[in-house]
């Protein structure tokens, strides 16, 4: 379960705000399924008192109940139904003066290819791994993942910003990791990021993480494949370029003269002079841990009117 806001997550809180509800999940965590009356008397409560707890608790979906006939009569059931709930709380930007758009995995524009490579919708592969050719096939569109050791991925990212605007920020968050055969959570690799083909710097990935299964991975995926990556959030704004708040480089946003008549191409590389090859792994909503594809956020104001 995704929860994106406090109002959409209202019921699962009050289910969970009961000593004796967090006890009946721990037991059913322990027990895969349990009878109504197998789990009263683990608690030392009532029939009674139990069924109140268990619908609420399969009210909202956290468990299932079915039913099993038994010697004399039917007993019910109570299994966990959701093992995963992740919280999403991220601060919603003003949208006052800030174009926001978001860019699926698979939208890239121009893309060079090294293996080990691949790519998948949230249902399948997409093509063969290893063969750099399917990232030109048509249902590279539907890719939430993708990943290669060496080459690049080019973005066009949408600008409609309004007319005789200039764009004084941009910020670009996505879900990354390396790409090792397999998985290695020491894997390091320097990933490059370009805007209109001017290299705003460099971070090093630390891993292809694959220790645990990613919250949101579909239930298909290989578990030795990569499983998760971190959320990384660059920014390019008049003072330079950042990655979670810590400057990679001088290059400012001013630089580059950017209105609303302007184009933005983002770049994703792994360069074959980097010191670390480790390969670049992108995830969309529907792998990893965040729900969420390539964002981009461009703040803008008016235009000098020297340049109108």
């Amino acid at each position: 379960m995704h929860i994106t806001s406090l109002t959409d997550g209202l019921e699962i809180f009050k289910a969970l705000g009961s000593d004796v509800r967090i006890e009946i999940l721990n037991i059913l965590m322990e027990n895969n399924h349990m009878s109504m009356n197998e789990l009263a008397a683990r608690l030392n409560i009532t029939n009674g008192a139990l069924t109140s707890h268990i619908k609420k608790l399969e009210s909202c979906g956290l468990i299932s109940t079915s039913s099993e006939s038994a010697g004399h009569g039917n007993h019910k059931l109570c299994s966990v139904h959701l093992d995963k709930i992740l919280i999403d709380l991220e601060k919603q930007e003003d949208i006052l003066n800030v174009y926001n758009t978001s860019i699926k995995v698979g939208h890239y524009s121009a893309c060079h290819i090294c293996p080990t490579c691949g790519l998948a919708s949230d249902k399948a592969l997409i093509g063969e791994v290893d063969d750099p050719r399917y990232f030109n096939h048509p249902d590279r569109y539907n890719a939430d993942i993708l990943w290669f050791t060496k080459g690049f991925v080019e973005y066009n990212i949408p600008n409609f910003i309004p007319g005789f605007q200039k764009i004084t920020q941009i910020t670009i968050s996505a879900e990354l990791s390396s790409e090792a055969p397999g998985t290695n959570n020491i894997w390091p690799s320097d990933i490059s990021f370009y805007l209109n083909d001017v290299c705003l710097g460099n971070w090093m990935s630390p891993g292809d993480f694959g220790d645990t299964r990613g919250l949101l991975t579909p239930d298909w995926w290989f578990p030795n494949w990569n499983q998760y990556g971190l959320l990384k959030l660059l920014v390019i704004n008049r003072e330079g370029t950042f990655i979670d708040g810590l400057q990679i480089s001088d290059v400012t946003i001013d630089s580059f003269k950017l209105d609303f008549r302007s184009s933005l191409r983002l770049r994703l590389a792994v360069e074959d002079n980097a010191r670390y090859i480790g390969g670049l792994t992108i995830f969309g909503k529907s792998f990893g841990n965040y729900g969420q594809d390539i964002k981009v956020n461009i703040h803008y104001g008016p235009i000098d009117e020297a340049i109108r």
